[in-house]
C-alpha cells in the first residue's frame, strides 16, 4: 500500500536532485531514503527513480506519481484549512519553523506566550539551518518560518526586528577589557558555523568587511558548540547578542569591543504568499508584528 510518507520522500529526491540531498533536507539516513522509495516501487510494480552520474532523475512512471503526490499534499493542505476555519482557537495545530539560532533561543519563548493565549492549539516548533527551513516552506511542511536572510522566491519576507552581532571571546583574552580595531584581530582564530548557515555568512561578510577574510578559521556545527569551543580559549566567534547573554552573565564569555562594530542583522517572518493561514496561524502573524525587539527575559 501507498503511503503518504513514501511520496514525501519521493518528492523529496526528485526536488533534492538525488537520494543524499533529500537524505540531508528530510534529516534521514541516505539508507532510509532508499528503502522508502524501494517500497513504494514495489507497491506499485514500476520503477520510479533511475540512478545516474548527474543525481537522481525519475522514469515517465516516476513523473506521473509525482504529479499526482503533489496534488495529493495539496487537497491535504486544503482539507486542514478548510476544517481550521471552524476551530478558530479552539482546536488545530501551529507549526513553526525557525533557523537553528532562533528556533532554539527565540521560538520557544514566543510560542509559549502564544499557548497562553491558546492552550488547546497543538504547538510545534521545527528547527534547522536556513536552507532547511525554506524547503520546508516550499514543499509546504510548514507555512510560517522565521529567517535571518532574505528567502527564494516564491517565499516573502516581512522584517520584524534586528538584533547585534557580537565578537566573544574567553575571559582570559588579551583582547578584553578595551577597543580594538580590526588589525588587532589578525592573529586570532575564528570560529565559524557550518556552511548552509545565515550566522555563518554574515561572519564571512563581517569578515571581509575587516580585511580579514585569510584569518585563520575553524568550522564548528551549532552555536551551542561555538560557545563551549570559544570558552575553552579555542578562538573567537561572532554571534548573536542574544543567545550568549547568560554566558556573558555568569562571567564564562566576554564581548571584544570591535570598531568598526558588526553590523545588525534582521529577523523577518517568513511564508509563501500563495498561502493560505488558519486562524492559529493568523493569530501567531498577529502577535509576531507586534514585537518590537527580541523579547527580554
Amino acid at each position: 500500500m501507498v503511503s503518504l510518507n513514501q511520496l514525501e520522500v519521493l518528492v523529496a529526491v526528485v526536488e533534492a536532485g538525488g537520494f543524499s540531498g533529500a537524505a540531508r533536507n528530510l534529516y534521514m539516513s541516505q539508507p532510509s531514503v532508499s528503502n522508502h522509495v524501494r517500497n513504494l516501487e514495489s507497491s506499485l510494480g514500476v520503477p520510479l527513480v533511475e540512478r545516474t552520474t548527474q543525481g537522481a532523475r525519475t522514469t515517465p512512471a516516476g513523473d506521473v506519481v509525482v504529479e499526482h503526490a503533489r496534488q495529493v499534499f495539496g487537497l491535504l493542505e486544503s482539507l486542514e484549512h478548510t476544517v481550521a476555519q471552524f476551530q478558530g482557537l479552539q482546536a488545530g495545530r501551529l507549526l513553526v519553523a525557525g533557523t537553528t539560532t532562533i528556533g532554539t533561543y527565540l521560538l520557544p519563548r514566543l510560542v509559549a506566550e502564544f499557548s497562553e493565549r491558546a492552550p488547546n492549539v497543538e504547538c510545534q516548533i521545527r528547527v534547522g539551518n536556513e536552507t532547511a527551513v525554506e524547503q520546508w516552506l516550499m514543499r509546504g511542511e510548514v507555512s510560517l518560518g522565521l529567517c535571518i536572510d532574505q528567502p527564494q522566491e516564491p517565499l516573502e519576507a516581512e522584517v520584524l526586528f534586528r538584533e547585534k552581532m557580537v565578537l566573544i571571546a574567553a575571559p582570559g583574552s588579551q583582547l578584553a577589557g578595551g577597543t580594538c580595531v580590526p588589525a588587532d584581530l589578525t592573529g586570532e582564530r575564528f570560529l565559524l558555523r557550518e556552511k548552509g548557515s545565515a550566522t555563518r555568512r554574515l561572519q564571512e561578510e563581517i569578515l571581509r568587511s575587516w580585511g580579514l577574510e585569510s584569518a585563520d578559521c575553524w568550522e564548528l556545527w551549532g552555536p551551542e558548540t561555538l560557545k563551549e569551543a570559544a570558552a575553552e580559549g579555542l578562538g573567537v566567534t561572532l554571534l548573536s547578542e542574544h543567545i550568549v547573554r547568560r554566558e556573558l552573565d555568569a562571567g564564562v564569555l566576554v564581548t571584544l569591543d570591535v570598531s568598526p562594530a558588526p553590523p545588525k542583522r534582521s529577523i523577518s517572518l517568513v511564508r509563501r504568499a500563495d498561502h493560505a493561514l488558519t486562524p492559529p496561524e493568523e493569530a501567531f502573524v498577529a502577535q509576531l508584528r507586534s514585537v518590537r525587539s527580541w523579547p527580554s527575559g
